[in-house]
Order: C-alpha cells, then sequence, then structure tokens
C-alpha cells in the first residue's frame, strides 16, 4: 500500500470529479485512526458515505494530504478498521442504552394530570367594547354599582345625581381587588359593560364586609371598563 504523500490520486483541479466512495476509501485505507476520529470519519464506510457532505470529504482529503507522516500511517501498518467500526457502534450503542432508559423512567413516572379550576363567577355583556383587553398588572378604570341577592344596591361610583363620577383605578390580576373583578376584568375588554355574578369565595368568603355585605354572599356587580393604561 503507498503512502498519501507519495501518490494522492486526485489534485485540486480535480478532486471534485472523485466520489464521496472514492474518497472514503482511501482516507481509510491511508489515515490514522486519530485523524478519522478527528475528522468524524471512523466507522462503517458506507455509512459514512452516505451521511457525509462532499465538502466535509474534500476537506478531510486535502488535510490528509497536506497532514504528511502525522497523519499518514507508515508504509505497511495495519489499520485496525474493525476495532475502529466496532469502537463507533459500541459508542452509539451506548448512547441509545442511554436514551431508551431515559424514555423508561419518563413513561415509567405516573402522568400529572392538570387541575382546571372552574371560574366562580358568570359574565354577561351588556355592552360590546372595542377587543382590546387589559393584561395582568394594566391599569384599569371603570365605573361599578354592586347589588346584594335581594337587589339592593351596596356600592357605587356611577351615581347618576353626581355631575362628574370618578372611575375606580387600580392594577388588574393581581389581587389589590376581589378575585371575581380580577378574573372577571380581565375577560372584558375597554368600552365593554357587563354583569359580573360572583360566588361568595371569590367575593368576600365566609367573612363578608361587614355591614354592608353578609358572610357567603354571592354577589352581581354591573361594570363598566372605560380605560386600560
Amino acid at each position: 500500500m503507498a503512502a498519501p504523500l507519495s501518490s494522492p490520486p486526485w489534485e485540486s483541479s480535480n478532486l471534485a470529479d472523485a466520489s464521496k466512495k472514492d474518497i472514503v476509501a482511501y482516507i481509510h485505507e491511508n489515515a490514522t485512526p486519530a485523524f478519522l476520529r478527528l475528522h468524524k470519519l471512523n466507522g462503517k464506510p458506507a455509512s459514512i458515505v452516505k451521511a457525509a457532505k462532499k465538502d466535509a470529504l474534500d476537506a478531510a482529503y486535502v488535510a490528509l494530504i497536506a497532514g504528511g507522516d502525522d497523519v499518514c500511517r507508515k508504509e505497511g501498518e495495519q489499520l485496525a478498521m474493525d476495532a475502529i467500526a466496532l469502537e463507533k457502534e459500541a459508542d452509539d450503542a451506548a448512547k441509545k442504552a442511554a436514551a431508551d432508559a431515559a424514555a423508561l423512567e419518563s413513561a415509567e413516572k405516573p402522568a400529572v394530570e392538570a387541575v382546571v379550576e372552574v371560574p366562580k363567577f358568570a359574565k354577561q355583556v351588556l355592552k360590546k367594547g372595542n377587543g382590546e383587553r387589559p393584561k395582568k398588572g394594566d391599569t384599569v378604570s371603570c365605573f361599578y354599582t354592586g347589588y346584594l341577592p335581594d337587589g339592593k344596591i351596596f356600592d357605587s361610583n356611577n351615581d347618576p345625581k353626581k355631575k362628574k363620577p370618578v372611575p375606580l383605578t387600580f392594577k388588574v390580576g393581581v389581587g389589590r381587588v376581589i378575585r371575581g373583578w380580577d378574573e372577571g376584568l380581565l375577560t372584558m375588554s375597554k368600552g365593554e359593560k357587563a354583569r359580573l355574578v360572583i360566588e361568595s369565595e371569590w367575593a368576600y368568603g365566609k367573612k363578608g364586609a361587614p355591614p354592608r355585605i353578609p358572610p357567603d354572599t354571592q354577589l352581581t356587580f354591573e361594570v363598566e371598563l372605560v380605560r386600560i393604561e
């Protein structure tokens, strides 16, 4: 077997004409195991021909020719290609076994079922908005009137007797108001007016808000979202 430096089969002028199969065969016949590993050409030639790109093989061939004795096997030196192929196959098999084990471990873990909380309010749209909805943390302004179950008004900032009622302004979705308001207003859009019927758990709960709101009381609000900042 001739050393690569003495009789390279292709020059830069005709390397493009060489097939991937021939380049791989030549490199395998002449390169050291370290060179093959460095250029990821250790393994079965047929697999390398299928997977490698032509420009990468061309570059490896040029590096082999230019590298001289440091990368070329000595005349008559036996390269254990089967051993190199087996080494790569063993490495691939180990990686596959590790991946299979990880997949099996994941499959054996009990699935965590997501718990979806049922909203504790109902909404009726009284007037449609412009489609722009607030996000958590946005500052909103709204007019509202709150009703007890018997229809009695317990709170309002929209008294028609006042010449210039002032809207309530707060950051929505961050716990500044009762949860029924936080959740309900996030479903509304600017300009929308809606009726929110809020169960006691998302209103004032077991304590209520004495003296106006008794414990465990469902509340109804007519809310108009007038501004989002």
